[in-house]
């Protein structure tokens, strides 16, 4: 199809052009109010991004100051990046410690993440696992939509863990094998990048990226590789960092890295 000299596609001379859509409610929340609101700054702040083109509300462009909306109902992007408009919805990111269940229950009377948010008043729930055996990022959130677009499959949102294994000298081609794809016993599975952190004497610390969350899948992978998995530690779902977040602790996610997570499962 021919491209416009600004590379974009050229509309086709038969097609019908799109049509704006009304986004104005009239018993609803001045936009200015909402996003300052939201945290994006004062209201005149937030009159100027309306101003400057930079504010879509339900997939349409909003320039006038006039219009109303519905914050319960409305999805707002300023610059590309999802707010979150309702203050009842907040995502954590929770340093999970070893021997520790992800889990907000559990029949057995084991340590569960849980116990790492008792003092909140939202009922949380985990998205994604890591096993008692492994360390690092989890996140915990009320947000049934966002929990369940970070969960599927197809989004492949990459999760990126530091590994510690031991099994001699791991090479490139070891590497190699991981990226290629090895036989699992549930099929096959294939990670995303291996790069080797550090190595001493016959253990070696190797950073991984995978798409994939089947259970204990990193473990299992340098398993038949011949490189047991002596410590593991999540370090990155999506674009949300673990960084110097300590074992045990959490932290509500800002405005910024919620929008950036939002956006990474298209919302």
């Amino acid at each position: 199809m021919p491209t416009s000299r600004r590379g974009g596609r050229r509309r086709p001379q038969n097609a019908a052009p799109k049509q704006p859509v009304d986004v104005h409610v009239a018993d609803g929340v001045r936009l200015q109010k909402v996003l300052a609101q939201a945290g994006l700054g004062s209201r005149r702040t937030c009159e100027q991004l309306i101003a400057d083109a930079r504010v879509e509300v339900d997939g349409q462009i909003v320039t006038e100051l006039g219009v109303r909306v519905d914050p319960a109902s409305a999805v707002v992007h300023v610059d590309g990046m999802r707010v979150q408009l309702d203050s009842s919805k907040v995502t954590l990111a929770v340093n999970k410690p070893m021997g520790m269940i992800s889990a907000m229950s559990d029949p057995e009377g084991r340590p569960t993440v849980a116990e790492l948010v008792k003092d909140r008043t939202e009922r949380l729930f985990h998205v994604g696992r890591l096993d008692a055996d492994s360390e690092g990022l989890l996140l915990l959130t009320n947000d049934g939509e966002l929990a369940n677009r970070l969960s599927h499959p197809s989004h492949e949102v990459p999760k990126t863990y530091l590994v510690t294994v031991e099994g001699g000298e791991f090479f490139p081609r070891h590497g190699k094998e991981l990226t290629k794809g090895v036989e699992l016993d549930d099929g096959p599975a294939r990670m995303d990048k291996v790069r080797v952190v550090d190595a001493v004497e016959g253990r070696t610390m190797v950073e991984v990226v995978l798409h994939e969350g089947r259970n204990r899948i990193v473990r299992r992978m340098f398993d038949v590789i011949g490189f047991p998995v002596t410590r593991l530690v999540r370090t990155r779902i999506g674009p949300i960092a673990l960084g110097d977040l300590k074992a045990g602790r959490t932290r509500v996610l800002g405005r910024t890295e919620l929008g950036t997570l939002m956006k990474s499962v298209d919302l």
